[in-house]
């Protein structure tokens, strides 16, 4: 049995919750599907999955991507100039190991997982770690992404919304986000695998994280512990706004 912990952002107290109910599920393998950073407690999020006691694989997403870029002095133009200064304070909270690890982390991670065969574990999509799709993303444009996939199953996430759906025969599944949802009720969402697949949502003292957050310095603070903490948006919001960015 797997987890997978996509788009965790820093949000400590959603891990944290998550990690519980991935304890108590006795998983063998957690798969961190990227965008562990940025976020307001990225040294914090950092230590809790470099030192599990179970088995853990990492692959990146686009922030981790930028923040290792960031560190290695690369360009970062990519990221929309209201939000570069939260890449360069996460960046900047990280420990010489953490560092290391990110700029090692690989785009993808395959695994054979009972019940479901294999397995493609992505960010975004199996060529890159920013396009956007969504549950009613027509199949026609998304069958293209696919088509050389040699897997059964491919877990993504990036969009921060879960869903479960079939493109090309292929079952498509996004994790969701465990510490910045763009769905509601609010929670921590993420996957369990194997032999079947569980959407799983996952609560948490959401005032204590959120005052938790503001107390940090990270620049988008109170946004994030208001608007994806407390508050995250309804799954039709966050469909409209990704409607003029899919697969761009």
């Amino acid at each position: 049995m797997i987890a997978a912990l996509y788009d965790i952002h820093g949000n400590l107290f959603a891990l944290e919750a998550v990690l519980r109910e991935v304890r108590a599920a006795h998983v063998d393998l957690i798969v961190v599907g990227g965008d562990v950073l940025p976020g307001p407690m990225p040294r914090e999020t950092l230590a809790c999955l470099m030192s599990l006691d179970i088995p853990v694989c990492f692959i990146h997403g686009n922030g981790d991507r930028v923040v290792a870029a960031h560190l290695a002095g690369g360009d970062i133009s990519e990221v929309p100039e209201a939000f570069r200064e939260t890449i360069h304070w996460t960046a900047q909270q990280l420990d010489p190991d953490q560092r290391q690890a990110i700029a090692r982390w690989p785009p993808t991670h395959r695994v054979d997982i009972s019940g479901l065969g294999p397995t493609l574990f992505c960010h975004a999509t199996p060529r890159n770690d920013t396009e956007c799709f969504t549950r009613l993303t027509a199949e026609e444009r998304l069958a293209p992404l696919f088509a050389q996939v040699d897997a059964s199953v491919v877990v993504c996430g990036h969009t921060h919304m879960q869903f479960d759906r079939t493109v090309s025969r292929r079952r498509i599944v996004n994790a969701g986000s465990v510490g910045m949802p763009f769905q509601s009720p609010p929670g921590a969402y993420w996957l369990l695998l194997g032999p079947a697949v569980e959407l799983r949502r996952t609560g948490y003292d959401f005032e204590k994280a959120a005052e938790a957050i503001r107390a940090t310095a990270f620049p988008q603070a109170d946004n994030l512990a208001v608007r994806y903490v407390l508050n995250p948006p309804a799954e039709e919001e966050s469909l409209r706004m990704f409607a003029a960015a899919e697969l761009v």
